[in-house]
């Protein structure tokens, strides 16, 4: 048994997808369902024994001990995150609080429960499924947007990479991997970390830049592109990014860092210009002409990152893994996702979502 958080997020809901597509492991899933956290995208899990849905925050100190104590799992994989970063500009408390304080209670919940463990020596544990200290992990899943910024030449970023975070979230995201180091190097908590480059795919919530491209298009938006466009981003489809967290939850050296990467790096202006390539070849506009028609240029955002890279050798050099996906495959099976899925959408859109933007992107859009 696992217990999962924010896994009715986008990363998240897709991991308790594959994971039980391929294990009949019981998932707990604690998510606090905020704005972004959408329990249609497990919908598909409704009547499944195999998961068991909690709603609560993982800053609830009497909530976490209680659903470690009952569910006695073991391994803890933590999504749970404010994670836009336009949002932390313009509202950054949420960010600290969930991001850091959140995952400060979270960890001295999973340390108490850990450390009521058995020991090896003294045999198996008790409950459902016997877990000892050491049979026990808990795993981070982060960004690499805590490393800062990279120049076009630069090399792309490794695990020893000084942390340089330039937005509120990713300084809230850097905070929380240094409490996960602390609690591994202090108290010897079993820990993992994980950092991904930009994820996208099926259930991506549309106010990233793919899944906005693909809704505004459609709806005949403006299809807004910050400053020049020229921002480089390493994309990695989201399930192979839950492969890499399946292979690192079960073969990763405790207290190390793992980068996940896509291998593919290409600029925001370039992504759009595939969107509307494939939207006019899968949904072509009523009048005949491009998507690309409606790319309009805005503002730039402040403190924009030029460019993130991920370098994932580590993670196949020890662990064995590598994306599956090109972006080239990937793209085309989240536009047609996005087509096949218009209710999905129109759900997500009449939330508070739609009011989020609403007041945040009006003048620019």
């Amino acid at each position: 048994m696992i217990l999962v958080t924010g896994s009715a997020g986008f990363i998240g809901s897709n991991f308790v997808l594959d994971w039980l597509a391929q294990s009949d492991e019981t998932v707990i899933n604690l998510d606090k369902l905020t704005y972004a956290g959408n329990l249609q995208n497990l919908a598909s899990l409704k009547d499944d024994p195999r998961h068991i849905f909690v709603q609560g925050d993982i800053g609830d100190t009497e909530l976490l001990p209680k659903l470690l104590a009952q569910h006695r799992p073991r391994a803890v994989v933590n999504f749970a995150a404010e994670s836009h970063v336009d949002r932390s500009i313009h509202g950054p408390e949420d960010f600290i609080q969930t991001n850091i304080v959140g995952t400060f209670h979270l960890l001295e919940g999973v340390r108490s429960y850990w450390q009521s463990l058995p020991s090896p020596a003294s045999g198996r544990g008790v409950g459902g499924e016997g877990v000892t200290q050491s049979d026990f992990r808990f795993l981070h899943v982060s960004t690499d947007e805590v490393y800062g910024s990279l120049t076009k030449d630069e090399p792309a970023f490794t695990e020893t990479h000084r942390y340089e975070p330039n937005s509120p979230y990713s300084a809230s995201k850097a905070a929380s991997d240094h409490l996960v180091r602390a609690y591994h190097h202090t108290y010897g908590l079993p820990v993992l970390t994980t950092n991904c480059s930009n994820n996208y795919g099926p259930y991506h919530f549309p106010e990233k830049l793919i899944p906005l491209m693909i809704v505004n298009a459609l709806a005949g938006k403006n299809l807004p592109v910050y400053g020049d466009g020229q921002q480089i981003r390493d994309w990695l489809y989201v399930k192979d990014h839950c492969s890499a967290i399946r292979c690192v939850l079960d073969k990763g050296k405790l207290g190390e860092v793992y980068n996940v990467g896509g291998w593919n790096e290409k600029a925001n202006l370039d992504i759009v210009h595939i969107v509307c390539a494939l939207l006019d070849e899968l949904r072509p506009r009523p009048d005949g002409k491009s998507y690309r028609e409606q790319i309009t240029f805005v503002t730039d955002r402040p403190g924009h990152d030029r460019r993130y890279a991920i370098d994932a050798r580590k993670i196949e050099r020890e662990l064995g893994w590598k994306p599956v996906e090109t972006f080239e495959t990937g793209i085309r099976k989240t536009v047609q996702w996005y087509l096949d899925n218009q209710d999905w959408v129109n759900n997500v859109l009449s939330g508070n979502y739609r009011q989020w933007v609403e007041k945040n992107y009006a003048a620019r859009t």
